[in-house]
């Protein structure tokens, strides 16, 4: 079975553990590097006094050789083994006097040193016990006018250090390893609240795709509000796409039923002639109704409208070329329609047809834009004439399918019905008024754009 890829809370938790972890293991490799040098300065520090005692220590017995009086409260160098060494050389390295805890450890203390000379080093001994010598080289006077070059070596065992070194790693390890797990654990309950909405969305979706609810809810953060109101945007897109489909073959059969049964009750060709102008008329209508693109679709770029008015404008005068016609166009180059080019084109085509067909002289087509509105009602596109307009006992009955406001005028009665469904599915709003500037009708849009 293909496994699930992790989810975000987890990736995001490994994002910051994985520094995380890291820089408290390199804070603990600096703290442990620091006491380690800390430690070998105290221990240098440490035989630097034991030297020093050494050396008070040296004096001529009545015999004129060298000799040491340790004074040791502890004894620890009469006793073999101990861990605290001392040696005194001359320059040339002859051993003069040693401790007698230096016997059995295998251990060589001193070496050849010039006057005012230093050397540190780490030794091991027979047990496996590591040792820190210091050694010295000094000129000793013995009498006046009368000196010695001797080295004079001090040595002590680092099992304290190493016990005190490892307990300081234990403490480290713990109190880190410790504060690693309590960020950890905040940090993931904090991801787990931060991400919340993120799961929500997760379980909204699977709960839409399982046909439980309709759309996603809402009260979502500002970085996933336009998320979802786009997918809930494509969801409505996609259901009223279905329910357009369904609607067109329902209409188109229940339509051409009375043009059918004319014809079969009807054999003369004339009659036959109407009800397949007629039958014609239905198909084309239903047809459109079906390719209309039904809403704004996720993502989707705006479709510039100055383009598509100035074509309009020019095919229509054609068209209309029997009247003085003039018409004007006022929209932006950057205003743009959120949807489909076919829908814009269709409401564009319909209004500006019934305005030609309806002015005396002057058409006037305009579009702004509106950022404080919703989206689907932000673009406002509104198409004027100078004819006589539209009385207000007409404006919802010219919308309906099929009526006209003057018989007398070629047209189906489609036009409008199909502009006021078309701005129903892209959510948006259809006024009918009359023109303050022309005196005739005008017609505005509320659509999606940008």
């Amino acid at each position: 079975m293909q496994r699930s890829p992790p989810s975000v809370s987890r990736r995001l938790l490994f994002a910051v553990a994985v520094p995380l972890v890291l820089f408290f293991a390199l804070t603990i490799a600096v703290l442990d590097s620091v006491f380690r040098q800390l430690q070998d300065t105290a221990l240098r520090e440490l035989l630097a006094e034991q030297v020093v005692g050494l050396v008070t220590s040296v004096d001529l017995n009545r015999e004129g050789r060298l000799e040491v009086v340790m004074l040791d409260p502890e004894m620890r160098m009469e006793l073999p083994g101990s861990g605290l060494y001392a040696t005194v050389r001359e320059q040339n390295g002859r051993l003069i006097w040693s401790s007698a805890s230096l016997a059995g450890t295998d251990l060589t203390l001193g070496t050849r040193l010039p006057v005012g000379g230093t050397d540190f080093r780490y030794l091991v001994a027979r047990d496996g016990t590591r040792v820190a010598a210091l050694s010295r080289g000094l000129q000793w006077d013995y009498a006046p006018g009368t000196s010695k070059d001797l080295v004079f070596t001090a040595a002590d065992t680092t099992e304290p250090q190493r016990r005190q070194l490892a307990h300081f790693r234990q403490q480290m390890a713990g109190w880190f390893g410790g504060l690693v797990l309590v960020l950890l654990a905040t940090m993931a309950w904090m991801m787990r609240r931060a991400l919340a909405p993120v799961r929500r969305l997760e379980q909204e979706i699977a709960a839409v795709e399982a046909g439980r609810v309709q759309g996603l809810g809402s009260d979502y953060p500002r970085e996933l509000a336009g998320v979802t109101r786009g997918l809930n945007a494509l969801l409505e897109s996609e259901r009223n796409r279905i329910a357009r489909y369904r609607d067109t073959l329902g209409n188109l059969a229940h339509s051409l039923k009375t043009p059918l049964a004319v014809m079969r009750a009807n054999p003369d060709s004339s009659a036959i002639q109407v009800e397949v102008d007629r039958m014609a008329k239905i198909v084309d209508h239903q047809l459109k109704r079906a390719a209309a693109g039904g809403g704004a679709t996720l993502g989707q770029a705006g479709v510039p409208l100055l383009p598509l008015a100035a074509d309009l404008r020019l095919t229509l005068l054609k068209v209309h070329a029997r009247k003085d016609l003039r018409i004007d166009v006022d929209i932006a180059a950057s205003l743009g329609f959120i949807g489909d080019t076919g829908d814009i084109l269709e409401l564009l085509g319909n209004l500006l047809d019934n305005a030609c067909k309806w002015c005396r002289t002057r058409v006037a087509v305009s579009a702004r834009l509106d950022p404080a509105r919703e989206l689907p009602r932000r673009l406002s596109v509104v198409v004027e004439d100078d004819g006589a307009g539209i009385a207000a006992a007409d404006r919802v009955r010219v919308i309906e399918r099929g009526v006209r406001a003057d018989e007398e005028v070629p047209g189906h009665g489609l036009g409008l019905a199909m502009v006021r469904e078309t701005v129903a599915l892209y959510g948006g709003q259809f006024f009918i008024d009359s023109s303050p500037t022309l005196g005739g009708a005008r017609v505005e849009l509320q659509l999606p754009g940008r």
